[in-house]
């Protein structure tokens, strides 16, 4: 599995990449390869709207399941990935690239120390 060193990731499988406040969410490839083929992706929120960590922003269906998808930290909507719910097949295919699902404005940047870095994500997926 591949865990890009610059990204912060969940204990859900989502990552997060932080450039200044603005912060790009989407999920793991460990996450998109467990799920398998991605059929459908719906956003539940909005930009302009704000999110506390933990919120779901995000439902993603595949052939053999469902899951949400949550907030690695709090802040409002600033961008959503529009081309991802007609090419679902890219959180496959690119998870980290293409596949991003939204952008933030991060309003508490300390919530970023909860989050697993690379090493932390994969000790965790080795244990699954």
């Amino acid at each position: 599995m591949n865990f890009p060193k610059e990204l912060k990731y969940t204990k859900n499988d989502e990552w997060i990449r932080i450039a200044g406040d603005e912060g790009t969410i989407g999920i793991t490839d460990y996450a998109q390869d467990q799920l398998s083929d991605i059929v459908f992706v719906e956003y539940l929120v909005d930009i302009g709207d704000s999110v506390d960590k933990d919120d779901t922003f995000a439902t993603v269906e595949s052939v053999k399941a469902a899951a949400d998808v949550y907030m690695p930290v709090a802040g409002e909507i600033v961008a959503v990935n529009e081309d991802l719910p007609d090419a679902p097949e890219q959180v496959n295919s690119d998870p980290y690239g293409e596949a991003w699902m939204i952008k933030i404005k991060v309003s508490d940047s300390s919530q970023l120390d909860d989050l697993l870095d690379a090493g932390g994500i994969e000790n965790l997926e080795r244990d699954h």
